[in-house]
């Protein structure tokens, strides 16, 4: 049945602090979709922390409710449910003890009134279901928040967070269903909790799908390519392997420019890679770049590729399915990335996929030389590379399909 005919639902969407801070950019599509379709969604962010720095996130301030994690508001909200049925809050919160670690209980115990307050606030605002982004403690939030309430809930889990195994299989067992954004992290999910457990449900994060007329496709000059990385400076991202890269490309006469969109705690360690490689003509560190300027810029053909070198770190942190990559294809850029995490996944289908093995600055110098120097491979990852995000990763069509289990959620509890 088409979303429109549908009747529309009352969804709370549970974040770490988006529409605050840096991150979390990539669960703004979601939300102004499930609004397009007719859907109401109100935003409370765990950590409300920080400026509002997303140009598009602006326009769902209206939706959003920012409460601090601990106030007099908070207090009274949790007493008052806490008190309306004692048994109850009082099971809950011997759940919590269940957390593998004392600082996984502390995080837990701190959120266990906002849960409160947030049922309390379900409630009142007559909510049909709580959706939680992270099943770490925003996961928490909505187990206490929907238990409390009586309410559907389900969660989101990104990659990170599957390895923090903040009560997985508390949440697993209690949420109507867990989203894994990738197979892989399906699989992890799948091997931290019981077997009796419903598996994860599978469904991708999804992008604005630009149309073809909309976009200006890059025409490189044939002088100097210009190459994004979106993604912050941590070490899951490989930066360092991929000025190497363009060290090697240097040194063989062949141009590119380097444009770092982000920030994080391996600046000054890249910028003393920059100066130590005598890179400074070829590398510019953008800072953090708003959500919808890059996407601007991405439309606009302002790079010619986007190359994301991540590795898996030795504590084992990987990739999911960089939602920047997404992107990239749906506005016509080229790719080069490694064959890590979940991103393998994502170039399914794509024809003559650029993906190389992790922390090899040669064979990414290799592949970015191979894109410049074959405008026939550029057009061929142009064009396969629209159509896989067309098929797997449009945002209506991600959404329809979280609609759907929304409402067999609310089915389910009648």
């Amino acid at each position: 049945m088409p979303a429109r005919e549908r009747e529309a639902m009352r969804i709370i969407y549970v974040t770490s602090s988006l529409p605050h801070g840096k991150k979390e950019a990539f669960i703004i599509p979601e939300i102004k979709e499930l609004k397009r379709q007719g859907h109401e969604v109100l935003i409370v962010p765990t950590y409300p922390r920080g400026e509002v720095l997303h140009g598009d996130a602006k326009p769902l301030m209206n939706h959003v409710i920012t409460r601090p994690m601990v106030s007099a508001g908070i207090a009274e909200a949790a007493v008052r449910q806490f008190m309306e049925n004692p048994p109850a809050a009082f099971e809950l919160l011997g759940c919590l003890f269940r957390s593998r670690s004392t600082g996984v209980l502390l995080r837990n115990l701190v959120v266990y009134p906002k849960g409160l307050w947030l049922a309390d606030l379900a409630r009142e605002w007559r909510a049909d279901h709580i959706h939680a982004h992270w099943s770490t403690v925003p996961a928490t939030m909505a187990l206490i928040a929907g238990d409390t309430a009586k309410l559907p809930w389900s969660i989101t889990a990104h990659r990170f967070d599957i390895a923090e195994n903040n009560l997985l299989e508390v949440k697993a067992k209690r949420a109507c269903f867990i989203r894994a954004i990738n197979w892989r992290g399906a699989r992890e999910i799948a091997d931290r909790v019981s077997h009796g457990t419903s598996p994860p449900s599978v469904i991708h994060m999804g992008v604005d799908m630009p149309s073809a007329e909309g976009v200006e496709y890059s025409h490189n000059d044939g002088c100097v390519s210009r190459v994004v990385v979106p993604a912050n400076l941590l070490e899951v991202k490989g930066h360092v392997y991929l000025l190497g890269a363009v060290r090697l490309l240097a040194e063989r006469g062949v141009d590119v420019h380097l444009d770092l969109a982000g920030d994080g705690p391996l600046r000054d360690r890249l910028a003393g890679e920059v100066e130590k490689l005598a890179l400074w003509d070829r590398v510019t560190f953008l800072g953090l770049v708003p959500h919808e300027k890059l996407l601007a810029s991405m439309q606009a053909g302002g790079w010619d590729m986007l190359v994301l070198p991540s590795i898996v770190t030795d504590s084992g942190e990987n990739e999911g399915i960089p939602v920047a990559i997404i992107e990239a294809m749906s506005c016509g850029i080229p790719v080069v990335s490694t064959a890590t995490g979940g991103i393998p996944e994502l170039f399914e289908g794509v024809k003559d996929a650029l993906l190389v093995p992790p922390r090899d600055p040669a064979a990414l110098a290799e592949a970015i030389e191979r894109l410049i120097k074959a405008p026939g491979l550029r057009e061929r990852l142009i064009e396969s590379g629209r159509r896989r995000v067309e098929e797997s990763f449009a945002v209506e069509r991600v959404v329809a399909e979280l609609v759907k289990r929304f409402e067999a959620c609310g089915m389910s509890t009648r």
